[in-house]
This record gives structure tokens, C-alpha cells and sequence, in this order.
């Protein structure tokens, strides 16, 4: 009877580890920081033994969103790392893919770190401010994604066309960086974390060439600015890279929006409290692995707490309350 009793505890045991719950994590391109970021967060909860966590590398946070959406099924859950103003209007069905189909299901668990909006080219392009842009040729990111959506804001609010270019391109960023250092391009948008490595190994390629690396500004008192901040209140925020960070002659005011980790409603409590627990008893290692991960942070998750229509996690609630962070 005892026999029977601890083998059928070994397997009830042997149930549970197998029914770990797998957590697929939606990164984005190549070069940019979600990619890495996503593929050190997986590795940290596999170590943890937080969740069984796969990352899958994707066009960035539109597609995570969608995946997070549509995807997630039975025991394996796709979280998403976003822009919160892609979580935004993908939550309310203002982005156009989401609007029969709003990512209602989509909760919070933390802050990442903010992504400036990046508009690259280099000295000897001559392009000081977006009117230059004109008569160039220009990426303006991904199709469909954060990157090119407020792209097309920041040019919207300088009153620039895309058919105003001399040839409009949609690359990722390792791509449009290539395509700059080779001069097949004058300019390339890109909405990511300071510093992104694609954008850093730009700047030594073209310091090897005798040119450099040029962010072209956006005063956060300008038409601009206010246009793309005035469709996302406090969600898109005023921010300065320094010059340090990428070589440029100067330090370079712009506009940064956040970044999240969303995972769907039906992610347990209990998982989502174990990655959080997970993440932030493991942040050196995070910020190890990836630099815009100084800026991840319970205190910044807490100040999103109710800034956003996006319900937080249970689990993520959890954690913050048990720190004290939220009541």
C-alpha cells in the first residue's frame, strides 16, 4: 500500500513538471533589442525553472501582439515583448489589424526600457532635420510595425510625404544600417532601445570610412514632436541619447516611447508571479546580457500601474504588491 501510495505521488509529480506551463516569447529582428532581449529573459526563466520559455524571433511588436492574440492554446501561452503604444492601440482596436479583433487578452507584467525614435544617416548626407528628407531615399521600417507607424507620425508632423522620397525602402534595422554604410540609402528610421547594437556597429563602420554617424534631433517643443506625443499622451515622452552612446558630435534630443512585456489573461497567476520573480532576482544578469536593461525596473513598472487601459498580470500584481510598490 505504501509502494502504491509514493508511486502514484512520483507520478502526480511527473504530471506536474510535465505540465510546466511553456511560454513562447515574440522578440523582433536581428540587430535590434528585443531580439536579445527576449533570448536573455528566456534564458533566465529556463535556469530559474520559472516557466518552460522558448524565444521566437518576429517583425517586432505588432506580430508579438497577434501571436499573444491568436495563437496562445492550451498549456502554451505567447507573451509579448511591445511598444506601449502598439499595446495601446492594439488593446483598444485603433491599430487597423486589431480592430474586429481588438488584443483584449493582452496583460501587463513589466517595464522594460524606453526606445527613441531613431532617424539615422550620416555627415556627409547632409540631412540636419526631417524636411531633408525629401528627394532622399529612406526606410521607414518594417511593414506594419511600431517603427514604421511612428515614423509615419514623426513625418505626418513635419509635413513630409513618403512619396516626397526619392525611393522609399521598409527595412529592419540591421538592414537599413548595411544599406547606409554602403550608400544605398541616406536614411533610416528605427524605433529601439539606447544603445542598439546595429546602430552602434554603423558608427564604427563609418568612422572607418572617414564619415559619421548623424541622429537627426527632434526638439520636444517642435510641430513634431507635439503631434506624435499628442496621439500618445504620456506614452511617448521626451528623451536624449547622448553623444557618447553612438559617436555623435553632440547629444541628441528626441522622442522615446516604453517597452513591455504583455502575456495573455490566461497565463496563470502563479506562472506570471514566477517570472517576475525570476527577472528581477535575476536583473544583473539581464543587464549583463543587455544594456538597455539598466532601465528595467520595478519601480518604472510600478509607475505604469494605471497609465495604461492594459490591465496588469495577476501574477505581476502579486509580486508588486508583496515589494510594496503598488497597494
Amino acid at each position: 500500500m505504501k509502494r502504491a501510495l509514493i508511486l502514484i505521488g512520483l507520478a502526480v509529480l511527473s504530471l506536474g513538471l510535465a505540465q510546466k506551463p511553456k511560454v513562447v516569447i515574440g522578440t523582433g529582428s536581428t540587430g535590434g533589442v528585443f531580439f536579445y532581449y527576449g533570448t536573455a529573459m528566456a534564458d533566465i526563466l529556463n535556469k530559474a525553472g520559472a516557466v518552460e520559455a522558448q524565444p521566437v524571433q518576429t517583425g517586432g511588436s505588432y506580430d508579438n501582439l497577434q501571436l499573444l492574440r491568436d495563437r496562445t492554446s492550451g498549456n502554451t501561452y505567447y507573451c509579448a515583448l511591445t511598444t506601449t503604444d502598439s499595446a495601446y492601440v492594439a488593446y483598444t482596436g485603433e491599430e487597423p489589424r486589431f480592430k474586429d479583433k481588438p488584443a483584449k487578452n493582452q496583460r501587463v507584467l513589466f517595464y522594460m526600457y524606453p526606445s527613441f525614435i531613431h532617424l539615422v544617416t550620416t555627415e556627409k548626407t547632409g540631412i540636419k532635420v526631417v524636411q531633408d528628407l525629401k528627394g532622399k531615399r529612406v526606410s521607414t521600417g518594417q511593414p506594419g510595425s511600431s517603427t514604421e507607424n511612428l515614423a509615419l507620425l514623426v513625418l505626418q508632423g513635419a509635413g513630409i510625404k513618403p512619396e516626397t522620397f526619392a525611393k522609399r525602402e521598409r527595412l529592419p534595422v540591421a538592414e537599413g544600417a548595411k544599406a547606409l554604410a554602403e550608400g544605398t540609402l541616406d536614411a533610416f528610421f528605427w524605433v529601439g532601445g539606447v544603445p542598439t547594437s546595429s546602430i552602434v556597429e554603423l558608427s564604427q563602420t563609418l568612422a572607418r570610412k572617414g564619415d559619421r554617424i548623424y541622429l537627426v534631433p527632434i526638439d520636444p517643443k517642435s510641430t513634431t514632436a507635439q503631434v506624435v506625443m499628442k496621439r500618445f499622451p504620456g506614452l511617448v515622452d521626451p528623451y536624449k541619447v547622448p553623444k557618447n552612446v553612438y559617436n555623435t558630435r553632440t547629444d541628441v534630443p528626441g522622442l522615446a516611447t516604453g517597452n513591455i512585456v504583455v502575456c495573455p489573461d490566461t497565463l496563470p497567476a502563479e506562472a506570471g508571479y514566477a517570472i517576475m520573480k525570476a527577472v528581477f532576482e535575476n536583473l544583473d544578469t539581464l543587464r549583463t546580457a543587455v544594456a538597455a536593461a539598466k532601465d528595467t525596473s520595478l519601480e518604472a513598472t510600478a509607475r505604469l500601474y494605471g497609465k495604461l487601459p492594459i490591465p496588469f498580470h495577476p501574477g505581476a500584481e502579486r509580486y508588486l504588491k508583496e515589494k510594496g510598490l503598488v497597494k
